[in-house]
């Protein structure tokens, strides 16, 4: 069965430990991602959901790989647009590696679905979204504050 994947890779001038941690503190991920948090259990088979500005829940999944500040590999499932959430669970990896003075990451997002409306989707929210993350380990602000 053909699948559908987003690939996304960027370099960030810091440290892994400091990506590591912009990527999972529930604190830090609100100046990046536009006002959404997310609520995990950072172990593999902890839960994890994405919380939306607005209260309402974004997305679930699970914690599949946790491996603190290289890899970590997420069960995501889209929950407040029927279309998506019929699509099924899909997979997103980040993966960490130094590069010099800085660190590439590599978001990966893939779902088991040829023409997925939710990778098409992820397609324009991740470059923000990582955008922004850049930004804001590079330079302390970030610029785009909602979508």
């Amino acid at each position: 069965m053909a699948g559908s994947t987003f690939v996304y890779v960027t370099f960030i001038r810091t440290t892994p430990a400091a990506l590591w941690q912009a990527l999972t503190d529930p604190e830090v991920t609100p100046r990046y991602w536009m006002g959404v948090r997310h609520e995990a259990e950072w172990r593999a088979g902890g839960a994890w959901k994405l919380i939306l500005p607005d209260g309402r829940v974004g997305d679930t999944g699970e914690v599949v790989e946790f491996d603190p500040p290289r890899r970590l590999v997420l069960r995501w499932r889209n929950e407040f647009r029927p279309e998506l959430k019929a699509e099924g669970d899909s997979r997103c990896t980040m993966e960490l590696e130094p590069a010099g003075e800085a660190v590439k990451l590599t978001v990966t997002h893939s779902i088991d679905r040829a023409e997925s409306k939710f990778i098409e989707a992820v397609s324009g929210g991740w470059p923000m979204i990582l955008s922004n993350l850049k930004s804001l380990l590079e330079t302390g602000s970030v610029a785009v504050t909602s979508r």
